[in-house]
Protein backbone atom coordinates (compact mmCIF):
# COMPACT_ATOMS: atom_id res chain seq x y z
CA UNK A 1 0.00 0.00 0.00
CA UNK A 2 1.15 3.36 -0.75
CA UNK A 3 2.08 5.01 2.87
CA UNK A 4 2.22 8.57 4.40
CA UNK A 5 5.42 8.65 6.41
CA UNK A 6 7.35 11.98 8.21
CA UNK A 7 7.16 14.87 6.27
CA UNK A 8 4.01 13.87 3.32
CA UNK A 9 7.11 10.55 1.85
CA UNK A 10 4.86 7.99 -0.11
CA UNK A 11 6.39 4.83 0.23
CA UNK A 12 5.23 1.82 -1.21
CA UNK A 13 5.20 -1.53 0.94
CA UNK A 14 4.12 -4.76 -0.82
CA UNK A 15 2.19 -7.17 0.81
CA UNK A 16 3.53 -10.12 -1.15
CA UNK A 17 5.31 -11.04 -4.48
CA UNK A 18 2.04 -11.35 -6.39
CA UNK A 19 0.14 -8.85 -4.85
CA UNK A 20 -2.19 -6.24 -6.90
CA UNK A 21 -3.19 -3.95 -3.36
CA UNK A 22 -3.95 -0.36 -4.36
CA UNK A 23 -2.25 2.59 -3.63
CA UNK A 24 -3.23 5.96 -2.96
CA UNK A 25 -1.37 8.99 -5.02
CA UNK A 26 -2.92 12.22 -3.54
CA UNK A 27 -7.29 11.31 -4.15
CA UNK A 28 -6.25 8.47 -7.28
CA UNK A 29 -6.36 5.18 -6.27
CA UNK A 30 -3.69 2.91 -8.61
CA UNK A 31 -3.04 -0.64 -8.68
CA UNK A 32 0.34 -1.48 -7.79
CA UNK A 33 1.51 -4.31 -9.66
CA UNK A 34 3.66 -2.81 -12.65
CA UNK A 35 2.26 -4.33 -15.18
CA UNK A 36 -0.93 -2.58 -14.59
CA UNK A 37 0.75 1.00 -13.17
CA UNK A 38 2.70 1.28 -16.47
CA UNK A 39 -0.14 1.55 -18.49
CA UNK A 40 -1.44 4.20 -16.81
CA UNK A 41 1.80 5.72 -16.98
CA UNK A 42 3.25 4.92 -13.40
CA UNK A 43 6.54 3.34 -12.94
CA UNK A 44 7.51 0.71 -9.77
CA UNK A 45 10.72 0.45 -9.47
CA UNK A 46 11.54 -1.09 -5.74
CA UNK A 47 9.93 1.38 -3.71
CA UNK A 48 10.22 4.08 -5.47
CA UNK A 49 7.20 5.35 -7.72
CA UNK A 50 7.67 7.68 -10.90
CA UNK A 51 4.79 9.05 -13.21
CA UNK A 52 4.79 11.05 -16.75
CA UNK A 53 1.04 11.33 -16.76
CA UNK A 54 1.06 14.77 -14.47
CA UNK A 55 1.38 18.34 -16.23
CA UNK A 56 4.94 18.54 -17.59
CA UNK A 57 7.07 20.71 -15.80
CA UNK A 58 11.00 22.18 -16.39
CA UNK A 59 13.36 21.20 -14.26
CA UNK A 60 15.50 24.24 -15.31
CA UNK A 61 12.51 26.70 -15.19
CA UNK A 62 9.03 26.10 -13.84
CA UNK A 63 6.10 27.74 -15.73
CA UNK A 64 3.56 28.82 -12.93
CA UNK A 65 0.17 29.79 -14.14
CA UNK A 66 -1.00 32.71 -11.81
CA UNK A 67 -3.93 34.47 -11.75
CA UNK A 68 -4.35 38.19 -11.21
CA UNK A 69 -7.12 40.26 -11.94
CA UNK A 70 -9.21 37.92 -13.64
CA UNK A 71 -5.81 37.42 -15.91
CA UNK A 72 -3.44 34.64 -16.51
CA UNK A 73 -0.11 35.43 -16.27
CA UNK A 74 3.55 33.11 -15.71
CA UNK A 75 6.32 33.63 -13.33
CA UNK A 76 9.32 31.30 -13.59
CA UNK A 77 11.71 29.61 -10.72
CA UNK A 78 14.22 27.19 -10.81
CA UNK A 79 12.45 24.06 -11.17
CA UNK A 80 11.90 20.29 -13.05
CA UNK A 81 12.81 19.28 -16.48
CA UNK A 82 9.51 18.56 -18.47
CA UNK A 83 11.94 15.42 -20.25
CA UNK A 84 12.97 13.80 -16.86
CA UNK A 85 10.41 10.97 -15.04
CA UNK A 86 9.62 12.69 -11.85
CA UNK A 87 9.15 11.03 -8.52
CA UNK A 88 5.61 10.68 -6.65
CA UNK A 89 7.16 12.36 -4.10
CA UNK A 90 7.65 15.37 -5.88
CA UNK A 91 3.71 15.48 -6.20
CA UNK A 92 2.43 15.03 -2.43
CA UNK A 93 -0.85 17.20 -1.93
CA UNK A 94 -0.70 17.72 -5.81
CA UNK A 95 -4.53 18.92 -6.72
CA UNK A 96 -4.64 19.40 -10.41
CA UNK A 97 -4.59 23.14 -9.90
CA UNK A 98 -2.41 25.83 -10.88
CA UNK A 99 0.31 26.68 -8.38
CA UNK A 100 -0.25 29.36 -5.82
CA UNK A 101 2.51 31.90 -6.18
CA UNK A 102 3.90 32.56 -2.88
CA UNK A 103 4.65 35.99 -1.12
CA UNK A 104 6.65 37.31 0.84
CA UNK A 105 5.05 39.58 4.22
CA UNK A 106 7.92 41.28 6.66
CA UNK A 107 9.88 38.68 8.01
CA UNK A 108 7.53 35.66 6.80
CA UNK A 109 8.25 34.16 3.65
CA UNK A 110 6.86 31.21 1.32
CA UNK A 111 3.23 32.16 2.04
CA UNK A 112 0.38 32.05 0.52
CA UNK A 113 -3.34 33.37 1.46
CA UNK A 114 -6.14 31.19 2.26
CA UNK A 115 -9.66 32.17 0.62
CA UNK A 116 -12.36 30.43 2.62
CA UNK A 117 -16.51 29.92 0.89
CA UNK A 118 -17.46 31.69 4.12
CA UNK A 119 -16.56 34.87 3.79
CA UNK A 120 -17.41 38.44 5.70
CA UNK A 121 -20.79 39.24 4.49
CA UNK A 122 -21.84 35.71 5.89
CA UNK A 123 -20.75 36.14 8.77
CA UNK A 124 -22.45 39.41 9.06
CA UNK A 125 -25.84 38.34 7.68
CA UNK A 126 -25.63 35.09 10.68
CA UNK A 127 -24.83 38.22 13.48
CA UNK A 128 -27.32 41.00 11.24
CA UNK A 129 -24.52 43.76 12.19
CA UNK A 130 -21.75 45.19 10.52
CA UNK A 131 -18.24 43.97 11.77
CA UNK A 132 -15.87 47.42 12.48
CA UNK A 133 -13.55 48.45 15.51
CA UNK A 134 -14.67 51.67 17.63
CA UNK A 135 -11.05 52.44 18.79
CA UNK A 136 -11.15 54.91 21.95
CA UNK A 137 -8.61 56.92 22.37
CA UNK A 138 -7.72 59.42 24.78
CA UNK A 139 -5.47 60.09 28.20
CA UNK A 140 -5.09 57.76 31.14
CA UNK A 141 -8.08 58.82 33.48
CA UNK A 142 -10.10 59.74 30.71
CA UNK A 143 -12.92 57.02 30.83
CA UNK A 144 -12.14 54.99 27.96
CA UNK A 145 -12.61 51.59 29.65
CA UNK A 146 -15.52 52.77 31.68
CA UNK A 147 -17.24 54.03 28.14
CA UNK A 148 -16.24 50.90 26.49
CA UNK A 149 -17.62 48.74 28.98
CA UNK A 150 -20.80 50.76 29.00
CA UNK A 151 -20.80 50.71 25.24
CA UNK A 152 -20.44 47.02 25.26
CA UNK A 153 -23.44 46.41 27.64
CA UNK A 154 -25.47 48.91 25.31
CA UNK A 155 -24.85 46.77 22.36
CA UNK A 156 -25.22 43.53 24.19
CA UNK A 157 -28.93 44.62 25.23
CA UNK A 158 -29.69 45.19 21.34
CA UNK A 159 -28.79 41.44 20.76
CA UNK A 160 -25.05 42.59 18.90
CA UNK A 161 -21.79 40.88 18.88
CA UNK A 162 -19.04 42.87 20.55
CA UNK A 163 -15.48 42.10 21.89
CA UNK A 164 -13.41 44.74 23.99
CA UNK A 165 -9.67 44.98 23.76
CA UNK A 166 -8.50 46.67 26.44
CA UNK A 167 -4.98 48.01 26.93
CA UNK A 168 -4.77 46.82 30.01
CA UNK A 169 -5.75 43.20 29.46
CA UNK A 170 -4.06 42.78 25.96
CA UNK A 171 -0.65 43.87 28.47
CA UNK A 172 -1.44 41.10 31.07
CA UNK A 173 -1.33 38.11 27.85
CA UNK A 174 -0.46 39.16 24.01
CA UNK A 175 1.51 42.07 24.55
CA UNK A 176 3.28 41.29 27.93
CA UNK A 177 6.39 40.87 26.75
CA UNK A 178 6.00 44.79 25.62
CA UNK A 179 7.42 48.04 27.59
CA UNK A 180 5.98 51.56 27.37
CA UNK A 181 9.03 52.97 25.81
CA UNK A 182 8.25 54.59 22.53
CA UNK A 183 8.64 51.63 20.00
CA UNK A 184 7.53 49.07 22.30
CA UNK A 185 4.11 51.16 22.32
CA UNK A 186 3.78 51.67 18.50
CA UNK A 187 4.19 47.73 18.56
CA UNK A 188 1.36 47.26 20.82
CA UNK A 189 -0.74 49.44 19.11
CA UNK A 190 -0.06 47.26 15.80
CA UNK A 191 -0.52 43.98 17.05
CA UNK A 192 -4.03 45.64 18.66
CA UNK A 193 -4.93 46.92 15.57
CA UNK A 194 -4.05 43.37 13.76
CA UNK A 195 -6.46 41.54 16.13
CA UNK A 196 -9.03 44.09 15.64
CA UNK A 197 -8.95 43.40 12.37
CA UNK A 198 -9.82 39.72 12.91
CA UNK A 199 -12.66 40.54 14.77
CA UNK A 200 -13.70 43.12 12.25
CA UNK A 201 -13.70 39.69 9.56
CA UNK A 202 -15.50 37.96 12.18
CA UNK A 203 -18.40 40.56 11.57
CA UNK A 204 -17.70 41.31 15.52
CA UNK A 205 -18.63 44.35 16.48
CA UNK A 206 -14.75 45.17 18.21
CA UNK A 207 -14.13 47.92 20.75
CA UNK A 208 -10.44 49.15 21.17
CA UNK A 209 -9.82 51.11 24.33
CA UNK A 210 -6.33 52.29 25.03
CA UNK A 211 -4.36 55.11 25.07
CA UNK A 212 -2.60 54.82 21.70
CA UNK A 213 -0.66 58.16 21.85
CA UNK A 214 0.78 58.35 18.44
CA UNK A 215 -1.44 59.44 15.65
CA UNK A 216 0.64 57.48 12.69
CA UNK A 217 0.20 54.17 15.02
CA UNK A 218 -3.82 54.81 14.86
CA UNK A 219 -3.80 55.80 11.26
CA UNK A 220 -1.94 53.11 10.07
CA UNK A 221 -4.47 50.49 12.17
CA UNK A 222 -7.34 52.88 9.66
CA UNK A 223 -5.40 52.08 6.99
CA UNK A 224 -4.94 48.22 7.17
CA UNK A 225 -9.20 48.14 7.14
CA UNK A 226 -11.56 48.75 4.39
CA UNK A 227 -13.55 52.29 4.33
CA UNK A 228 -15.85 52.43 7.01
CA UNK A 229 -14.50 49.59 9.32
CA UNK A 230 -12.56 52.08 12.01
CA UNK A 231 -14.25 54.31 13.78
CA UNK A 232 -12.32 56.51 16.01
CA UNK A 233 -13.88 58.10 19.39
CA UNK A 234 -11.83 60.83 21.00
CA UNK A 235 -12.28 60.86 24.81
CA UNK A 236 -11.24 64.47 25.13
CA UNK A 237 -10.68 65.44 28.49
CA UNK A 238 -7.82 67.86 29.53
CA UNK A 239 -4.89 66.84 31.26
CA UNK A 240 -5.48 68.48 34.47
CA UNK A 241 -9.05 66.64 34.89
CA UNK A 242 -7.36 63.02 34.17
CA UNK A 243 -4.94 64.24 36.91
CA UNK A 244 -7.31 64.82 39.34
CA UNK A 245 -8.96 61.84 38.53
CA UNK A 246 -6.24 59.13 38.72
CA UNK A 247 -8.33 56.32 39.23
CA UNK A 248 -5.03 54.22 39.48
CA UNK A 249 -2.59 56.52 41.09
CA UNK A 250 0.05 56.57 38.02
CA UNK A 251 -0.02 60.14 37.63
CA UNK A 252 1.27 61.42 41.06
CA UNK A 253 3.54 58.34 40.34
CA UNK A 254 4.84 59.89 37.26
CA UNK A 255 5.36 63.51 38.47
CA UNK A 256 7.66 61.77 41.11
CA UNK A 257 9.79 60.22 38.68
CA UNK A 258 8.92 57.29 39.37
CA UNK A 259 7.47 56.34 35.87
CA UNK A 260 9.33 57.20 33.12
CA UNK A 261 7.52 58.46 29.61
CA UNK A 262 4.25 58.66 31.26
CA UNK A 263 1.39 59.90 28.75
CA UNK A 264 0.59 63.42 28.80
CA UNK A 265 3.32 64.03 31.40
CA UNK A 266 6.84 63.39 29.89
CA UNK A 267 5.52 61.89 26.71
CA UNK A 268 3.03 63.33 24.17
CA UNK A 269 -0.41 62.45 23.73
CA UNK A 270 -1.28 63.39 19.55
CA UNK A 271 -4.60 64.36 19.62
CA UNK A 272 -6.95 62.92 16.53
CA UNK A 273 -7.14 65.27 13.80
CA UNK A 274 -10.14 64.19 12.12
CA UNK A 275 -12.37 61.32 14.83
CA UNK A 276 -15.84 60.44 13.55
CA UNK A 277 -17.11 61.13 17.24
CA UNK A 278 -15.35 63.11 19.72
CA UNK A 279 -16.51 62.89 23.72
CA UNK A 280 -16.54 66.15 25.68
CA UNK A 281 -16.95 65.61 29.30
CA UNK A 282 -16.51 69.41 29.89
CA UNK A 283 -19.82 70.36 27.53
CA UNK A 284 -22.00 68.86 30.43
CA UNK A 285 -24.11 67.28 27.87
CA UNK A 286 -22.64 63.68 28.84
CA UNK A 287 -21.87 63.62 31.67
CA UNK A 288 -22.49 59.55 32.47
CA UNK A 289 -20.42 56.61 30.75
CA UNK A 290 -24.02 55.73 29.52
CA UNK A 291 -24.50 58.98 28.07
CA UNK A 292 -21.53 58.56 26.23
CA UNK A 293 -22.40 54.99 25.22
CA UNK A 294 -25.76 56.40 23.60
CA UNK A 295 -23.64 58.68 21.39
CA UNK A 296 -21.61 56.22 20.08
CA UNK A 297 -24.97 53.46 19.61
CA UNK A 298 -26.54 56.25 17.87
CA UNK A 299 -23.52 56.95 15.71
CA UNK A 300 -23.62 53.29 14.99
CA UNK A 301 -27.76 52.56 14.16
CA UNK A 302 -27.27 55.82 12.16
CA UNK A 303 -24.86 54.44 9.82
CA UNK A 304 -26.60 51.24 9.08
CA UNK A 305 -23.98 48.56 11.52
CA UNK A 306 -26.74 47.17 13.69
CA UNK A 307 -27.85 45.92 10.38
CA UNK A 308 -26.35 43.46 8.14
Amino acid sequence: MMTVVGNNALICRPQSESCCASMKLGVLKLPACNCKAKSLGFHITGTEVKTTFLPHVRKTETSRTVHINGKSASSHQPGYNSNDEISAIDFSGFSGKSIPLTSTNGNSTNIVWHKCSVEKSDRQELLQQRGCVIWITGLSGSGKSTVACALGRGLHARGKLTYILDGDNVRHGLNRDLSFAAEDRAENIRRIGEVAKLFVDAGVICIASLISPYREERDACRASLPEGDFIEVFMDVPLHVCEARDPKGLYKLARAGKIKGFTGIDDPYEPPLKSEIVLRQNQGLCNSPDDFADVVISYLDKNGYLKA
